[in-house]
């Protein structure tokens, strides 16, 4: 009679196969086997390579509830996002996820849907798990949810925005700046009627328009009536909507800073539909820099953002706090970059 399977002499009564039971299997200690299937450093390279086959040959499959209670912290990590939506996020929770994973660490994704309460409730939920750490999309939420991050002892860290508070860590650039930067290349390039539209109206967006009075009040050129500020969500289809608007009621515009290049995208193809010169007539200029603004007629002018960077940057530093190493710094300013194509 053939041996009975690993899987099957060595199963609990439960069914579950253990991390015990691996160990077993690996000929290590479950302390060892715990550390190499946690992708911890220090574990030999044979005996993570032993550990893991073992784990594959039972089909081993990690409990995070016994995790969290045998380290008082689990290897979850939420990262909260406004939007799934928006390719800027995914491409930030695409950064995270490729470097927390090699680590044993696996990002959690919650999505706010710019709603404050939203986001509160998703942390109630996921700090009760004790999570190894966890990651934030800016600084905009309620008391009650600050209050929570601060009392649960995990380290988190904040993206998209910065900040000089002491003991907060945070990955991003100055979108004011950014906003600043682009509204000055349309003045540098003799606009001066400049409009500024806007959707969606988070925080982000909300400082990207101050930077856009700041250097239009700088230069004398500042004009209230020259914004259109909508709380909708951010699409092409609205962006055409709002062009058609501004131009049908402030005729005498020759430049628009629009928020997000999605919005910017559905501009420019409204502009192509009523015969609309770009940039003869009307210079255009988006943010973000989102994929097909370099396709669109004629190319977009906008901003690049450093998403990519900004994920694996805050990912990295939420490592380096799991680990309690020192940090060069707490705030780290990854800038952007103004990218001029045809548009304006």
């Amino acid at each position: 009679m053939p041996p009975t399977p690993p899987t099957e002499r060595r199963r609990r009564p439960s069914g579950r196969i253990t991390l015990q039971d691996v160990a077993r299997e690996a000929e290590v200690s479950p302390i060892t086997a715990s550390r190499a299937l946690r992708g911890e450093r220090g574990v030999a390279a044979e005996l993570v390579a032993r550990v893991k086959a073992a784990a594959a040959r039972l089909g081993y499959v990690p409990d995070p509830a016994a995790r969290a209670l045998a380290s008082a912290r689990g290897t979850q990590v939420p990262v909260l996002v406004p939007l799934l939506s928006n390719a800027l996020f995914v491409d930030v929770i695409e950064a995270v996820h490729r470097v927390l994973l090699p680590h044993g660490l696996q990002p959690l994704i919650g999505v706010t849907h710019y709603d404050p309460m939203e986001e509160e409730q998703l942390l109630r939920s996921y700090l009760a798990q004790r999570p190894a750490g966890v990651l934030l999309t800016g600084f905009d939420r309620t008391e009650a949810a600050r209050q929570l991050v601060a009392a649960s002892g995990i380290p988190c860290v904040y993206l998209m925005e910065l900040t000089d508070a002491p003991g907060v860590h945070c990955v991003g650039f100055s979108q004011q700046d950014a906003g600043h930067a682009i509204t000055q290349h349309l003045i540098e390039r003799g606009r001066r009627r400049i409009a500024f539209i806007a959707a969606q109206l988070d925080p982000r967006v909300l400082q990207r328009a101050e930077g856009y009075r700041r250097c239009l009040r700088a230069a004398g050129l500042y004009d209230a009536r020259l914004e259109l500020l909508s709380p909708q969500p951010s699409s092409m289809r609205l962006g055409g909507e709002l062009l058609e608007d501004l131009l049908r009621t402030r005729p005498e515009v020759d430049a628009v800073f629009f928020c997000n290049d999605d919005l910017a995208q559905g501009g420019l193809l409204a502009a192509l539909r009523l015969g609309v010169a770009v940039p003869q007539r009307i210079a255009v200029a988006g943010f973000n820099d989102l994929s097909g603004s370099d396709q669109m007629l004629p190319p977009l002018t906008t901003v690049r953002t450093p998403r990519r960077a900004i994920g694996e940057v805050g990912a990295g530093m939420l490592l380096s706090l799991l680990r309690d190493e020192p940090l060069a710094r707490s705030s780290a300013d990854l800038g952007f970059e103004l990218v001029v194509r045809g548009s304006s």
